[in-house]
């Protein structure tokens, strides 16, 4: 296969380009985050067109992007049909609807950023790449971790040598058992029908970082062990309702809707309630709102009543071609929320990172036995309000600068890197679900 000329190089800082504009495809809560860029930066980067099914998402781009009603679409295809309007779009539907938008503007000349992951089939995967490809367009898969300013600096630490060959990554992403409950189990990724497996919906970044890390070293074997470990019908409680606003053991259970929607609504009326019901600065009338709609909505559900069958609990092994390995742990039930971990262990050091903890990688040297802290200045960069600790900004950033200036080197996960990674996790659910060590560099199923 082809592939795509200049990706994965570090971009220089930002400094000024002209004005990139943008159509939005999906508006949803990823949506919403890119195009914020437009807020945040208007002589860089404008919203021209929006295009989503859902009136009051739509309406929000509309309003906070002064567009004119031509400009918005309540359908994709509508938008599509339109003579070019923009330098690029941004697509963020819901997974299983990636590849025909993505494919329809990649052939308009629209450069792309696609949220993660980049389809739901190896085949889809594939398709988008030979389009963008065959097209010549810039494509930057929503890989927001490459672009952490803690992540790059574990990278510039590992390429400096000062821990030695990398012996063993240890990488762990703690989903929170709250989160877990709301996107996994009541929500839009519960389901692999309706969305995916969850280690492509979640982790597909996580497999990226490792292979960033590992600097692009070539995979020899896989394997992956994991399940739904908790939320099943045989572990719902005895007494315990359909619903949680109806049930007699809700105070002692801790994915209740109660407590991870209404309980913290008065305080904080954002996501994840506004994936409940629409919010638009809590209106008056919205605590009913949000309440009726747990009464009647999914979720309300009690978790152990859901159709959800993604696994809770996952850990993928992987040994690189020079010998190395590395780990990777999702797991549902841990009081952080997203805030991965990550341990490198070389033959002259070692490397943590602890996303909790802040933007610092603490380096242990093996000679001196002295420990250091290397603090990540750029992380202050990012404006209040930015997804993923900023790094969502840093993405943004990114491929903005990559159209104005016509530079794929801006995009540090690009096409080839991201078809390989999101293959490497289709490759693990394999191993899972038939029980086998995957070897990706031997078969063409897993290859580039």
């Amino acid at each position: 296969m082809e592939k795509f000329e200049h990706e994965g190089h570090e971009p220089s800082h930002l400094t000024s380009h002209r004005k990139v504009t943008a159509v939005v495809i999906g508006a949803g809560n990823r949506g919403k985050n890119y195009a914020k860029y437009a807020e945040d930066f208007p002589h860089l980067f404008q919203v021209v067109a929006v295009a989503e099914p859902k009136v009051h998402a739509r309406e929000y781009i509309q309003r906070k992007h002064s567009l004119p009603l031509d400009r918005c679409f309540d359908d994709w295809e509508l938008l599509a049909e339109e003579p070019k309007l923009a330098d690029c779009a941004i697509i963020a539907t819901q997974d299983q609807q990636h590849l025909q938008p993505t494919i329809a503007l990649a052939r308009k000349g629209y450069h792309i950023l696609l949220e993660k992951p980049m389809a739901v089939t190896e085949e889809d995967c594939r398709s988008i790449y030979e389009v963008c490809r065959e097209a010549g367009v810039i494509l930057a898969i929503c890989h927001v971790l490459r672009y952490h300013p803690p992540a790059k600096k574990l990278k510039e630490l590992i390429d400096s040598g000062v821990i030695g060959e990398v012996v063993n990554i240890n990488h762990t992403e703690p989903v929170g058992f709250w989160h877990f409950a709301h996107s996994f189990v009541r929500g839009n990724w519960g389901n692999t029908k309706r969305s995916t497996f969850s280690l492509l919906a979640k982790c597909c970044h996580d497999v990226d970082l490792i292979s960033y890390w590992m600097r692009n070293k070539k995979c020899v074997k896989l394997s992956s062990f994991g399940s739904l470990q908790h939320f099943r019908k045989e572990k719902k409680p005895m007494g315990s309702g359909s619903r949680c606003l109806q049930c007699q053991v809700e105070e002692i259970c801790a994915f209740s809707a109660k407590k991870i929607y209404l309980d913290p609504a008065p305080l904080s009326p954002r996501w994840p309630m506004s994936a409940v019901c629409d919010i638009e600065d809590a209106p008056e009338g919205y605590l009913q709102k949000l309440t009726q709609a747990i009464e009647t909505g999914p979720y309300g559900k009690c978790v152990y009543d859901t159709d959800n069958d993604v696994c809770d609990n996952q850990v993928v092994n992987f040994e690189f071609s020079d010998g190395a390995t590395a780990t990777l742990t999702m797991i549902a039930f841990t009081k952080n929320l997203c805030a991965r971990k990550t341990e490198v262990y070389g033959t002259r050091g070692q490397l943590v990172w602890d996303e909790s903890l802040g933007h610092t990688v603490q380096h242990f040297d093996f000679l001196s036995r002295v420990s250091k802290a290397h603090q990540c200045e750029e992380s202050l960069r990012a404006p209040p309000g930015w997804g993923h600790n900023g790094a969502d900004f840093f993405l943004i950033e990114a491929f903005a600068k990559a159209v104005a200036e016509g530079d794929r080197e801006c995009i540090l996960s690009g096409p080839s890197v991201s078809l390989e990674t999101h293959l490497l996790t289709f490759a693990a659910e394999h191993s899972r679900l038939t029980g086998s060590v995957v070897r990706p560099s031997e078969d063409p199923r897993w290859m580039v």
